[in-house]
């Protein structure tokens, strides 16, 4: 070792004899040694001139691309200027109308051409053909370059070859601005354009500049570099022999000082270095060195490795009760003699505690995962299934949760007995004697889940073939399971919020370790996060069944009889929850029916109230007989004000949800004349499937949605064939993320396509084609397929305003309930339409005219030119009239009245076979005596 470390002590004295002579050499040499690439200084120095060289180079390419687009950006805005200054002189929309647009406007072109400095300025029609040019000969011909976004409105910049231009051909860098009238309408094209060769020669000016500043920067960065590697150079030799003497001095202190072995092996692998650490670590006798490494009695692995001249790196190797970490690496490549340099370190310790934090980890990474997949939907039993596949296998073999019925079922955790196996996973084979999922269980009170209820701790069975509590539980099942290998056990309550919701059960079965008492606490960590996910599931669980009960309560439950039309519909409601589309089929006196379909925006239980109350509100109003606009004007009207006292009240319900900008469509069909009068606030327009199955969107007049106000209303009347169908929907049908309106409409068109389907395959068709896999909206259809009523079941006559002519159109009307086999209703329908007849003459203006509907009932209806409404009111005992309109309500199923724009129609309606006719004369006896009863007297 002596020898070994006189050598380089040797070796060391030459290189800084070496050294101290290099100091006093003369100037010239130092310029060498700076160009010297041995050196530090020269390699630096090289290094820095490459580094400005290239920054350099980069800078000035840099500037001449920078020039060059700065002029080419330049070029396009002289091209724009000039063509938008032309397109927008005084008299050029008039010029491009005139009957010779190219007289006109040719000597102007050429005049703003060369004012401007390009290359050309065309003026074009809207079809691209020319109308001026430089070149007269290709006035007339098709322009060459894009024109479709000017045609727009749009202005275009490009870059176009192949152009007819006076100074010979080349790419060209040209704008097309629209000319624009007075309307806003497109009347012709304006182009100008310069010759790219121009632009160039616009950067080229400025090539001396940048090259000059280039060299400039060169020359002044390698005159800095040469200052500073020369000042490198100098102080690299400052260093005097005393202190490197004295850093070689400390060399033999550091390595008998580090926590690390090391060791020399020669070339014929004899030891010929070793630290006090190596030989701690290997217990090397005190003469070690200098002996062959095969004698020093180490472990045959170490040894042979040690021999085999092999590079190694971290390689661990058993010495006694340590595990050391080898690295060997040769130290001729380092200048060195031949041999090898080996170091030891001790990581017997740190293996432990690499286990410990290997484990850590992955329990971590678990908990990650943990909050990543459990609870990525609101179904609390796909959430407890992710629970179950999380922990297996990775924590457990097999993993069981159980819930109680009402958490499933999304109600408030209530304690029972009773809990529901809803998810398992892993352990195929082993789990088949344990519960399957969908099993009640009701746990044994010795059982190691009643403790963890009790307690509301994780509680440990490490050995079940020991443990008989779990076994009473279930003893056949418990026996199969101990034969299929399962043997440990961790069961934690599920709970969150104070409550328990259920319980998580942990196995572990075969060659696995059994749970010990550190798998508790991250046990009851993972069921308390999955608990949390699983009672938010539950909670909107609860929160959409109510708002589903609700929504559906608020939904009509039927369609109701009427022969006007045969309807189908379908409601889907959202995945997200329950939103606020509707539909309504309402029946109208005089065989009319309504059909309503509406959308409030949102979802949740205060969209599906804001649904009820609008519903309510459409009755309501249709109840009036009132026209489809007016109506919504009225609806409109409704939204507004329940806006402005939700957001001036100082409740809690101040902050609800606005309702303006729901959207509704209103249709009313007659199927006496076979025409649909509708109307629609911002929802989308109907369609109407012809009988011989083509398919049109008939043109409605958009609106704004409800609540906007000081917007009126427009309706359109539609003449619909009989066997037509009309198609209304929300737009959750024909838009979502993934579709635009447009392509759901057309979708929807080749959906509805086809003759002679009835009202419930269409709906089926138009749900099965555009129906999206995930529905983020609510979607509502309704088909209406039309039925007019038969001519012979309608009568009309023409009245004069002449008492006289009441007795006449009395007889023609018992002819004719006659003619129906209606004789029985007979007299009663006469006395109705008397008493109408005669209000109309006396207190109504021409023209007036009597119409008899036999449809589900006898709708006897009178129409005059007032409209005035009339009233029932009570006649005094000296009256000698006024009981008119009381005996048609005495007498009519329903009566009412409807005001059309000539002026208003008197309805009344009467059952077809009345079976009250034989007790209506004491009935009307009796109501007509009331009308006379005088408490006075």
């Amino acid at each position: 070792m002596k020898g070994f470390l006189g050598l380089k002590r040797h070796e060391s004295h030459r290189l800084f004899a070496d050294l101290a002579r290099d100091r006093g050499e003369s100037a010239g040499s130092g310029l060498r040694s700076l160009l010297s690439l041995r050196t530090a200084a020269g390699q630096v120095f090289v290094l820095q001139i490459v580094i400005v060289v290239v920054l350099v180079a980069a800078a000035v390419t840099a500037l001449v691309l920078q020039a060059g687009r700065d002029s080419t950006r330049e070029a396009g805005r002289q091209a724009l200027t000039a063509a938008e200054t032309f397109a927008n002189a005084p008299g050029t929309v008039q010029a491009l109308k005139s009957g010779d647009p190219t007289a006109v406007l040719q000597p102007r072109a050429e005049a703003a051409r060369k004012r401007a400095g390009v290359s050309f300025v065309v003026v074009m029609n809207t079809n691209g053909i020319r109308y001026t040019h430089p070149d007269p000969k290709w006035i007339g011909k098709k322009f060459i370059g894009t024109i479709k976004p000017s045609l727009e409105g749009r202005t275009t910049i490009e870059r176009a070859r192949g152009l007819p231009q006076p100074e010979g051909s080349g790419p060209v860098i040209q704008a097309v601005v629209p000319v624009i009238d007075g309307r806003g309408s497109v009347v012709g094209l304006v182009s100008a354009g310069i010759k790219v060769d121009r632009v160039t020669t616009l950067s080229a000016r400025q090539m001396p500049i940048i090259f000059g500043a280039g060299a400039a920067a060169l020359a002044l960065s390698t005159l800095g570099t040469a200052f500073v590697a020369r000042r490198l150079s100098g102080q690299t030799h400052g260093l005097g022999a005393a202190q490197m003497t004295r850093m070689y001095e400390h060399h033999d202190a550091v390595l008998h000082a580090v926590r690390e072995g090391v060791l020399i092996i020669g070339a014929d692998g004899r030891l010929m270095l070793a630290n006090d650490e190596a030989r701690r670590l290997l217990e090397l006798p005190e003469d070690a060195e200098q002996r062959q490494v095969a004698e020093l009695n180490l472990d045959a692995d170490t040894a042979r490795l040690l021999a085999s001249g092999e590079p190694t790196t971290d390689e661990v190797h058993r010495a006694g009760d340590r595990l050391l970490a080898v690295n060997m690496r040769p130290t001729a490549l380092y200048g060195g003699p031949a041999g090898w340099a080996v170091t030891l370190r001790d990581t017997t310790e740190l293996a432990a505690v690499t286990g410990r934090a290997a484990v850590a980890r992955e329990r971590l990474s678990l908990l990650y995962d943990a909050g990543v997949r459990i609870g990525t939907t609101l179904d609390v039993v796909r959430t407890a299934q992710e629970l179950a596949d999380v922990a297996a296998p990775r924590f457990a073999d097999i993993v069981t949760v159980d819930l109680l019925e009402s958490v499933e079922r999304g109600e408030e955790p209530t304690r029972t007995a009773g809990m529901r196996r809803t998810a398992i996973s892993g352990g195929y084979k082993e789990r088949e004697g344990l519960y399957p999922v969908g099993e009640l269980i009701t746990y044994a009170p010795a059982a190691p889940q009643a403790e963890a209820l009790e307690t509301g701790r994780a509680v440990l069975e490490g050995d079940l073939r020991q443990t008989w509590g779990w076994r009473e539980q279930d003893p056949d099942g418990a026996g199969r399971a101990l034969e299929r290998g399962v043997h440990s056990l961790v069961t934690v309550p599920l709970q969150a919020r104070g409550v328990v919701l259920g319980m998580t059960n942990f196995w572990r079965t075969g060659d696995s370790p059994p749970f010990k008492e550190e798998d508790l606490s991250f046990a009851e960590e993972l069921a308390a996060r999955a608990a949390v996910a699983i009672d938010n599931a539950r909670r909107f669980t609860r929160e959409h069944t109510m708002a589903v009960t609700l929504q559906r309560s608020l939904l009509p439950q039927g369609v109701p009889e009427q022969d006007a039309l045969d309807v189908a519909w379908r409601y889907l409601p959202a995945e997200a929850g329950v939103g606020g589309d509707w539909f309504d089929v309402i029946p109208l006196p005089g065989a009319r029916v309504a059909l309503v379909v509406g959308d409030v925006v949102g979802h949740g239980l205060h969209a599906a109230a804001t649904m009820g109350r609008l519903r309510t509100a459409v009755h309501n109003f249709s109840a009036l007989d009132l026209p489809p606009d007016e109506l919504l004007g009225h609806l409109d009207d409704l939204v507004s004000r329940i806006d402005s006292d939700e957001s001036n009240g100082d409740g809690p319900q101040s902050h609800a949800e606005a309702v303006t900008g729901a959207t509704c469509l209103y249709a009313i069909y007659d199927s006496v004349t076979g025409v649909c009068t509708m109307a629609r606030a911002g929802h989308p327009g109907p369609a109407v499937v012809h009988p011989d199955g083509t398919v049109a969107y008939p043109v409605v007049p958009a609106s704004p949605p409800l609540g906007l106000g000081s917007h009126p209303f427009e309706a359109v009347e539609l003449q619909l064939p009989e066997d037509s169908r009309l198609v209304l929907y929300t737009d959750g049908l024909i838009e979502n993320r993934d579709l635009d309106i447009d392509t759901g409409l057309d979708l929807l068109h080749g959906a509805l396509e086809g003759a002679g389907r009835t009202p419930e395959e269409t709906c089926q068709a138009a749900i099965d084609a555009m129906l999206p896999a995930h529905p983020a909206d609510d979607i509502a259809l309704l088909v209406a397929r039309t039925r007019l009523l038969e001519p012979s079941r309608v009568a009309h006559w023409e009245v004069l305003p002449d008492p006289a002519a009441v007795a006449p159109v009395r007889a023609k009307c018992g002819a004719q309930l006659q003619a129906w086999g209606l004789e029985d209703i007979g007299f009663t329908a006469e006395l109705i339409l008397s008493e109408l007849i005669t209000n109309a003459i006396r207190y109504g203006t021409p023209p007036i005219s009597v119409r008899l509907l036999h449809h589900r009932s006898l709708i006897c209806e009178v129409t005059d030119g007032s409209s005035t409404s009339p009233r029932v009111r009570r006649a005094a005992t000296t009256d000698e009239g006024g009981r008119g309109l009381f005996l048609v309500a005495q007498l009519a199923r329903r009566w009412g009245t409807r005001y059309t724009p000539g002026g208003k129609v008197i309805w009344a309606e009467l059952a077809l076979h009345n079976a009250a006719v034989a007790t209506m004369s004491d009935t009307l006896t009796e109501a007509l005596l009331d009308q006379f009863d005088d408490p006075t007297l």
